[in-house]
């Protein structure tokens, strides 16, 4: 998790295009996490944004 909003899109952006599978950011109180999308369960209204390396 990071507190950084720059830090994890930075880091959202590359993990989607290492993986080359769509990931999700999404925001928890103060902190900001990454994940897969197909694994995101989570409140739709924490979602920061959706990066998908096929776009």
């Amino acid at each position: 998790m990071s507190h950084d909003l720059t830090l994890a899109q930075n880091h959202a952006f590359d993990l989607a295009r290492t993986l080359m599978v769509p990931v999700t950011l999404f925001r928890v109180d103060d902190e900001f996490g990454v994940m897969v999308s197909s694994e995101y369960d989570g409140d739709e209204g924490t979602v920061v944004h959706e990066y998908d390396p096929f776009e």
